[in-house]
Order: structure tokens, then sequence, then C-alpha cells
């Protein structure tokens, strides 16, 4: 539905930028994004295949179920009612931990399955689902590694001057929104 709208806009765009007598500057500058667009793909690929390829030795060597498993109690206290999903819950928060959000997103994908079939009202969101869904989208970051490859590539000077920010500030975040999902799954507000 999003490539709907967007390709409308886009030919609006065009079809405006001819009328308007600028056709050739429009055109240019289609050429030019998609120069730049491929550029930046190809230089974000090494960061990404790099923590990816991390990420699955460490799922070789076993170091992802430890860390499952050292997780499962401090996830019980967030989301007593998960079921199996910390396993996919903890690989989806340690993939956003490296901010690798394209690698977190298969194992966030699995733990709603998982989060679901262990849900008892299938018409709306259990605690554990909203759970999930907030330290989700308020991951606790230490090292935005997208962001870093972005400015990387973007010629930064100093590219790496945003983790502690980074980190700070989603800690805050990812605090606020366990509170908040624990404020009203107590009752204030929720059922």
């Amino acid at each position: 539905m999003m490539g709907f709208f967007f390709a409308i806009s886009c030919i609006i765009g065009i079809v405006l930028c001819c009328f308007g007598g600028s056709g050739s500057a429009a055109l240019d500058c289609l050429l030019a994004g998609a120069d730049s667009a491929v550029e930046l793909s190809i230089s974000l690929a090494g960061t990404y295949l790099l923590w990816m390829g991390l990420i699955n030795v460490a799922s070789e060597a076993g170091l992802i179920e430890k860390l499952a498993a050292r997780m499962h109690k401090p996830l019980r206290l967030l989301m007593p009612d998960a079921g199996d999903a910390s396993a996919s819950v903890t690989l989806n928060l340690a993939a956003n931990f490296f901010g690798l959000g394209s690698a977190a997103t298969p194992f966030g994908l699995d733990a709603m399955k998982r989060l679901n079939t262990v849900n008892p009202d299938k018409k709306s969101a259990s605690n554990a689902i909203c759970m999930f869904l907030a330290l989700n989208a308020s991951a606790i970051e230490f090292m935005p590694t997208g962001v870093i490859a972005v400015r990387i590539a973007c010629g930064s000077a100093d590219a790496y001057d945003i983790v502690l920010p980074t980190f700070v500030s989603s800690v805050f975040s990812a605090a606020a929104a366990i509170l908040a999902c624990k404020f009203f799954e107590s009752g204030a507000g929720g059922k």
C-alpha cells in the first residue's frame, strides 16, 4: 500500500516538474539520487555483513543459547506469560543492542508469533506482546552500527561520537517504556 502512494507521489512530482519547465532538472535529481542510494547501500553492506556474520558465528558457537538462558529470568520478570518466546526475544534485543535493526526483524517476527501462540485472547494483545513491542521500539542500543556506517559513508569527522549519547538516551527510553507497560498492565488504565 505504501509503495502505491510512493509511486503516485513520484509520478505527480515528475509531471509537475515537466509542466513547470524543469523536467531535465528533475531527471538529473532522480539519477543523482539513484547513484547516491547505490553508493550508500554498498558502503552499508560491509557493516551489516560483518555484524550479521558475528551473530551467526555466536549462534553456531552456542553463545546465543547461553545468552538466552541468562536472560530467561529477567525476561520472566518483564513478561511472565511469554512461554518459549524468550530465545527469540533475546535475539531481537541483542540485535537491537548492536544497532542491527534489519537483523532484529526476523527474530522479532518469530518472537511475536511465539508470544501470540500463548496469548489466550487472540483478538487483543497480551501483556507480554505489549511489553515486547515496547522493548523493541525503545531498545537499549550500545553500538548504533547502522547510524555509524551512514555517518562514515557521508564523511563524518567523528562517526563514533554518538555512541554514548545513544546508549544513555536508549536506556532512559527503555526504562520509560517498561514503566509505562507495567503501569497500564497493573490495571491503571489497562485490563
